[in-house]
């Protein structure tokens, strides 16, 4: 198809750097991208102007916010949930340094983010210039794509030119979706821009930079055939059963493995392990105290094989069951095309999750059988843990973090979106959140991809946004990682807000040290200091700051009429629990199964 103009565009004389964000903005728009991240600064001015006027005929959403590496994080959350690629636009020098921990999390994740750095013409690089420094592969191996983009030229080939760039586009939005080979990931354009950076300061550019007709993109593609890889653990009728249903298996369902992990445990009758932002926890085999359970050994230590799904962070209990040598690993290979095996014990890697050869395509689904001996025995045992559990916390008489994690978990309904923070909160929501309902179509979603604690708000607001017809959206984080972020909620008056209730629990510090070695005893004369960290941040004048609403809760009451509320915007829920007593309470809950 040849180049036709576009009737709607403005054919007005402009310069170099005008045509030249305008072109590479309506390629991103006619690729997909529907949300774009402006970050204010001088050398992006034209891709900034680009936006807003692209923004301003409904062709894209616009978000502006003052912290790179908050608008990277905005970003991360509205691909995340959107699963459509999302552009982020920065001037030059630092501020492309602080997208680092995103581009970071989205290459591990497998998130299309895509990162727009402006930068000064090459001619004017290791010449002291202001603000210039070296952007060329500045994110190293974590792009999928990289491409240093020369300034226009004014009078040079301008049409060739701008092919080039929608060409550019193209293919690296087919890299930031997994249509170019690698997988799904980030993908860089180091843009550099030279003269006149508004629109309304001609330099004899005179291309009308026309795209393709009917707004379509200027090259379509798909995803290669050999690249393929199915849905995480996708299942498949299997020609010949390769499971022996007499060697004890438990399904192991880490960040993303989907529903496939449930669908094989019913399938095969095996209890499924399943961490809460798996996307399998559902159904009747799904274990809650699994965690718990591993240490028991007795029952852990008759399993003999693990079938793995996903990307599984949260426990030590399951990192030693996967490294144990008397234990058969098979790994369902992941969205990304690759496996967990942290252990080096993976004998077995498989595209999809075979069932009985007896379920053909089309073929009536026989009734599921009763739950076997191994099966009935991981229910049943989960179920008195469960209880035993429930009331250690509420003989404790206070507001407790588990507490806190089981609120939310019960006010996520059918439809509910759920972002979760790492260290604690997710490690306590996989304590105590229920088995749901299989179809209800709960998300919950986290920053598994490097496990950090950095821009956990914003990645839950751009969560929320890229999700619009959610039922619920709730965000669950620690008071360490809502502190990382404050910057998240600093919003101008015409950015977009969603209705967010983000919980924070605070125990003035980080209470996740106080569970690991560092926290023993012996090392308390260094432990506040170095590791628990107080801060003593008073949250309420925080929110007052920003002007986001605030609500403190103190127990259980007030936690349960705090999450009934419905916000308008977003609405921070203080709950304040204990540190002093955190490591006690673990034993005691990890004794529960002696």
């Amino acid at each position: 198809m040849s180049p036709d103009p576009d009737p709607d565009r403005d054919s007005a004389p402009v310069n170099a750097a005008t045509a030249q964000a305008r072109t590479l903005l309506d390629e991103l728009v006619r690729g997909g991208v529907a949300h774009v991240v402006v970050c204010p600064g001088s050398r992006s001015a034209a891709l900034a102007f680009a936006a807003h006027a692209a923004a301003s005929r409904d062709d894209l959403t616009l978000h502006t916010r003052l912290d790179e590496r908050t608008a990277g994080f905005l970003a991360l959350g509205l691909a995340r949930t959107s699963r459509r690629p999302v552009a982020v636009v920065t001037t030059s020098g630092t501020a492309t340094a602080n997208l680092h921990p995103a581009v970071l999390e989205a290459s591990h994740a497998g998130l299309p983010l895509v990162v727009l750095t402006a930068d000064r013409p090459a001619h004017l690089r290791g010449t002291g210039a202001n603000q210039t420094t070296d952007q060329v592969h500045l994110y190293g191996t974590a792009t999928r794509l990289f491409a240093d983009v020369p300034a226009g030229a004014p009078g040079h080939s301008e049409d060739q030119q701008v092919a080039g760039w929608r060409s550019l586009v193209a293919r690296a939005l087919a890299a930031a979706s997994g249509h170019a080979g690698p997988p799904p990931g980030p993908v860089h354009l180091n843009v550099q821009l030279d003269g006149p950076m508004t629109p309304d300061a001609p330099d004899g550019w005179s291309s009308d930079a026309p795209g393709r007709a009917r707004d379509l993109p200027w090259t379509r593609s798909t995803r290669p055939r050999e690249a393929l890889v199915p849905r995480p653990a996708a299942t498949a009728p299997a020609e010949e059963d390769p499971w022996d249903d007499d060697v004890p298996t438990v399904v192991v369902a880490g960040d993303d493995a989907g529903p496939p992990a449930r669908v094989l445990a019913e399938e095969r009758g095996w209890p499924l392990l399943a961490e809460p932002s798996s996307g399998s926890r559902t159904g009747a085999n799904a274990v809650r105290t699994y965690r718990l359970l591993l240490g028991d050994a007795d029952l852990a230590g008759r399993i003999r094989r693990v079938v793995v799904a996903g990307h599984p962070t949260l426990s030590r209990p399951v990192t030693r069951l996967l490294s144990r040598d008397d234990v058969e690993v098979v790994a369902l290979r992941d969205r990304l095309g690759g496996w967990t095996d942290p252990g080096h014990r993976v004998s077995r890697v498989l595209d999809q999750a075979p069932l009985r050869p007896a379920t053909a395509p089309g073929a009536p689904r026989a009734e599921r059988p009763a739950p076997g001996p191994w099966l009935r025995e991981w229910l049943d045992r989960d179920a008195d843990v469960g209880a035993r559990l429930d009331a250690l916390l509420d003989a404790t008489g206070d507001l407790t973090p588990q507490h806190v994690a089981g609120e939310v978990a019960a006010a996520l309904v059918p439809g509910g979106l759920l972002f979760v923070g790492a260290s604690n909160p997710v490690r306590d929501l996989d304590l105590m959140v229920p088995r749901y309902d299989v179809g209800a179509r709960r998300m919950v979603v986290a920053n598994r991809g490097l496990s950090g604690i950095d821009g956990i708000v914003s990645s839950a607001i751009g969560a929320a946004l890229g999700r619009p017809r959610s039922t619920r959206s709730l965000a669950l984080v620690g008071d360490v990682t809502f502190l990382h972020d404050t910057t998240g909620l600093v919003l101008g008056p015409d950015e977009a807000r969603p209705d967010l209730t983000i919980v924070v629990v605070n125990d003035d510090g980080g209470s996740i040290f106080a569970l690991l070695e560092q926290g023993a005893p012996e090392h308390a004369g260094s432990f506040e200091r170095l590791f628990a960290t107080p801060h003593g941040v008073d949250l309420a004048s925080l929110c007052a700051a920003t002007g986001t609403t605030y609500v403190r809760a103190g127990d259980r009451a007030e936690l349960r009429a705090a999450l009934a509320r419905e916000p308008q915007g977003i609405l921070v829920v203080e709950a304040v629990v204990r540190r002093d007593t955190r490591r006690d309470l673990d034993a005691a809950i990890r004794a529960l199964v002696g």
